[in-house]
């Protein structure tokens, strides 16, 4: 009876926008063939209904993409809908009042009894209110490694981080390159916290992360960290790409042997038609610790004084968290559902991997739901900085870091 009363509260809710449909503009920076073809499935969902999705992609990534958004919602002209990652990327946009309370979207959709793990719909709220749709669990924790570049170097595929720079010189010698980056800032520092987990453990990751530990950051646990990463950025030379999926382009044609990067990379990897443990191998926490970080995106929607318009905007949050959208969506972006009552029998050996996780609980936060915008822009600087400064050594490095972590908000 109450989930009866709550359905017909929403259906008043969104009554003004069925009667006609509803064009919204949506911003985001899916643009890779395997992103393109994931947004295309809550496009193709919200045409479906009798609306118009008007696609708002951005090229460049988040670092790109979310300056231009902003200027588009404190500039007068927002589109209807966003896409960040669920965290504190929107923290001023909600305290200055430019984004829609979804509170009652969400209540009236159960939304605190589906979303796990739970964080998720934390990292939307503010003062007890929800502003945001998490629309997925996206982890860092990932390395994703070619086969038939091990293959051809005659070497087994590495099961761990210690297995992969014992192989390296082998790869090397093939004229492969170990491990591919590329050059956005947002993958050097993404790939370190990767490491930080790995090789300095869980503990020392959230004392840094979480609770702004420098000191931490000085120790022993963490300069292991900071050599590896010096190694690291030796076992890339070679390869000169930008952008994050021309890197795993790099593993799909075998002429690099792995990559550190999110799961999102699984998308490529599917438009490349390329099959999880035939063509490619995957290693949660660099096969050293068995973690999935849990972040992701989600969508915001700014205010707008055209009530048909906000309307649908509360239609387009609910059809995002839908069964039968979360599983087209996340098939094809390579990223877990939000919810756990949907049917994912069919997903691949790295997917079920990530699910396995995160039923055993065996999760951490997501580092932007810990650390503010600002500091995050200042780590990449850094660590991208090391990354193309050969002459910068790790014990630099980490001095640098320590000091931003002292100031972190």
């Amino acid at each position: 009876m109450k989930l009866t009363t709550k359905l017909m509260a929403f259906s008043a809710i969104v009554s003004a926008s069925s009667a006609s449909a509803v064009e919204l503009e949506v911003m985001h920076w899916w643009t890779s063939g395997g992103e393109a073809a994931a947004v295309a499935k809550f496009a193709e969902a919200w045409d479906a209904s009798g609306n118009k999705w008007i696609d708002g992609a951005i090229a460049g990534g988040g670092d790109t993409a979310r300056p231009i958004m902003v200027s588009r919602i404190i500039g007068g002209d927002p589109p209807a809908a966003f896409q960040f990652n669920h965290g504190r990327q929107a923290e001023e946009l909600i305290e200055a009042g430019l984004l829609l309370d979804l509170t009652d979207v969400a209540e009236a959709e159960g939304w605190a009894d589906i979303v796990n793990p739970p964080t998720l719909l934390d990292a939307c709220t503010v003062d007890g209110r929800i502003y945001c749709a998490p629309v997925n669990i996206h982890s860092w924790q990932w390395m994703w490694l070619s086969n038939g570049a091990y293959e051809k170097a005659g070497v087994p595929v590495p099961t761990n981080w210690t297995e992969f720079t014992e192989t390296a010189p082998t790869l090397q010698a093939a004229g492969i390159t170990p491990l591919a980056m590329g050059g956005q800032s947002w993958q050097q520092n993404g790939a370190f916290g990767v490491m930080a987990v790995a090789l300095a453990g869980e503990e020392a990751w959230l004392a840094v992360n979480r609770d702004k530990n420098a000191d931490v950051v000085m120790g022993p646990e963490y300069a292991r960290v900071f050599e590896a990463f010096g190694a690291a950025r030796e076992l890339s030379s070679g390869l000169n790409v930008q952008d994050w999926n021309q890197a795993t382009a790099a593993v799909i044609n075998d002429t690099a042997g792995a990559q550190i990067m999110g799961d999102w990379a699984q998308g490529e990897f599917a438009v490349a038609g390329e099959v999880a443990g035939t063509d490619y191998s995957c290693l949660p926490g660099l096969g050293e610790v068995a973690i999935l970080s849990t972040g992701g995106d989600a969508f915001y929607f700014p205010v707008v004084d055209d009530a048909e318009i906000t309307a649908g905007q509360k239609e387009l949050a609910a059809m995002l968290l839908s069964p039968p959208v979360q599983v087209s969506f996340n098939s094809a972006k390579g990223s877990l559902p939000i919810r756990g009552d949907v049917d994912l029998t069919t997903v691949n050996e790295c997917t079920q991997k990530g699910l396995d996780l995160l039923a055993a609980g065996n999760i951490l936060p997501a580092g932007e739901t810990l650390i503010s915008p600002d500091t995050t822009t200042q780590l990449n600087d850094l660590m991208t900085e090391f990354w193309n400064t050969p002459s910068m050594t790790p014990a630099e490095v980490q001095e640098q870091y320590a000091a931003i972590i002292a100031d972190a908000d």
